[in-house]
């Protein structure tokens, strides 16, 4: 069993208050999960009403596939319309928990 996660960090301009990134954030993770068959959720950050950093995990039988899956997660993040992505760190192993 493979198991990759992903953090990424990105940036709501247009944010004004902590509902407006709520709205963005909850698009973003269902937009994800549905599309990739994923878990996610915002890992830290909260209380900023701007920066918004998110945690993805993927389970599979090789590396190559759950490495594809969060590579695509990052490709759709970098060109979503409202948030800017900042960055992540991925890591893929293969250690069972």
């Amino acid at each position: 069993m493979v198991i990759g996660s992903l953090s990424v960090r990105m940036l709501v301009r247009e944010s004004r208050t902590l509902k407006d990134k709520r709205q963005v954030v909850r698009s973003i993770l269902d937009r994800m999960r549905n599309s990739f068959n994923v878990s996610a959720t915002e890992v830290d950050t909260h209380d900023d009403v701007k920066l918004v950093t998110l945690g993805f995990a993927a389970v599979g039988f090789a590396t190559a596939t759950v490495q594809g899956v969060l590579q695509k997660i990052t490709e759709a993040l970098r060109g979503h319309p409202v948030a800017e992505y900042l960055g992540g760190e991925m890591a893929v192993g293969s250690e069972v928990v």
